[in-house]
């Protein structure tokens, strides 16, 4: 099982569901491809760690990065712009208590460069880092640091300045990831990693987890089988899920990983070939 200390830490969100554990998998997969891909298309972005490895690593020559949430997408469109610099040291000057916290959240942002820091304020102290209606902010945390026990400033300022390095190679689009595929998906030069919100079999946990967790899981699997180049699709372990994948000739293999609560899980991998899985 993949020890995710070992890992680059690049995306500046607390994602719930975030996929930094799969990263070496990642990189498997991308090595047993035939050739380099011109581009990597990740239509449900969320925190971004897969699309930003792929990019730091020059696994793919292109990333195009799609994500529906306002919030989410306003924190990639402010990284990736002018105004990175202005984020990262709003974020270093902020002086976070549970009254400015409180304070800062219930303001109305007044362009996307408010609401980049809000979201990434409500990110990172806010229970389990949800930014779906409901949550609340922390009172204990971790080690008995209570608000703060999430936000690390220099840290964070430090990945999203970072990301400057390789903004050149990315490209964001707020948008919905299934026409996204419908777009992409006759390129053969394009590869996807579709990692959507874990609705499908009666799993609640995506409409829990975010703000946009409707989703037509019929419909992705059968955008899925249209496309031309390569696609890794990550999804709960589930039996219906294994079995919409064959009914479209895919294949399937689960792994090992651990969930925020450190419980041993295994997750549903679905693919044109696993072979590389080891």
């Amino acid at each position: 099982m993949v020890n995710v200390a070992q890992v680059p830490q690049r995306s500046p969100f607390r994602y719930p569901g975030g996929k930094t554990w799969l990263v070496p998998h990642i990189r498997r997969w991308f090595h047993s491809l035939p050739k380099k891909p011109f581009l990597f298309i990740e239509p449900f972005a969320g925190g971004g760690i897969i699309s930003l490895t792929v990019a730091f690593e020059a696994l793919a020559d292109r990333v195009l990065m799609v994500e529906l949430d306002r919030s989410i997408a306003a924190v990639w469109q402010t990284i990736l712009s002018d105004d990175n610099d202005d984020l990262a040291d709003r974020i270093r000057s902020f002086h976070v208590t549970r009254e400015s916290v409180q304070a800062e959240i219930d303001k109305t942002p007044q362009d996307t460069k408010d609401l980049a820091f809000q979201t990434i304020l409500r990110n990172r102290t806010l229970h389990g880092g949800i930014l779906a209606p409901g949550s609340g902010i922390l009172k204990y945390g971790e080690n008995g640091k209570g608000i703060k026990s999430r936000w690390y400033p220099e840290t964070l300022s430090h990945r999203i300045q970072n990301i400057k390095l390789v903004r050149d190679k990315i490209i964001f689009a707020r948008g919905d990831g299934i026409d996204t595929i419908k777009q992409y998906a006759i390129r053969k030069s394009a590869v996807f990693f579709i990692d959507p919100p874990y609705t499908a079999a009666g799993k609640r946990a995506g409409t829990r987890l975010y703000t946009h967790s409707e989703l037509d899981h019929e419909e992705l699997f059968k955008q899925c089988a249209r496309i031309k180049g390569d696609f890794l699709m990550t999804y709960d372990n589930a039996s219906v899920l294994a079995s919409m994948a064959h009914r479209h000739r895919f294949k399937t293999r689960t792994v090992r990983m651990q969930n925020t609560h450190h419980v041993t899980m295994r997750e549903l991998l679905i693919g044109k070939d696993l072979t590389w899985i080891p």
